[in-house]
């Protein structure tokens, strides 16, 4: 038996990016860790289903473009249940001033998805 425990995401803005997964997608945080040696701060947050995710932030953290195709992770898949809350959390996120950069729609691998860059840029795609 295997599954992935955890997935990481460095992010400049923790409180943003801890709302941002929390409205969009009902994301559940933990009271959060703060190392005050390091200033290391981190959430994870749990998701129906049994995913989580842990956003962190350090005061030494690189902020690099992130371009649309390059190597290593790219993006991170978030399933909502059906198409129409596809539609609609990608409508209400495109409403509330994030790209979107592409769909909804159906791809050639059979998904239904869209796809959105959040407050910085990483890549979050939308699919039932």
């Amino acid at each position: 038996y295997m599954k992935i425990e955890h997935i990481a995401l460095y992010v400049k803005d923790l409180e943003r990016a801890k709302s941002f997964f929390e409205k969009y997608f009902q994301a559940v945080s933990d009271i959060g860790y703060h190392n005050k040696n390091t200033g290391f701060r981190s959430y994870f947050l749990s998701f129906d289903g049994g995913a989580r995710l842990e956003i962190m932030n350090n005061p030494n953290i690189i902020d690099k473009e992130k371009p649309l195709t390059a190597t290593g992770f790219i993006h991170i898949a978030l399933s909502v249940g059906s198409k129409e809350k596809v539609n609609a959390v990608t409508k209400q996120l495109k409403t509330d001033g994030f790209t979107v950069l592409s769909g909804p729609r159906m791809t050639g691998d059979g998904y239904y998805e869209s796809c959105i860059a959040d407050m910085e840029g990483n890549q979050i795609e939308i699919t039932v």
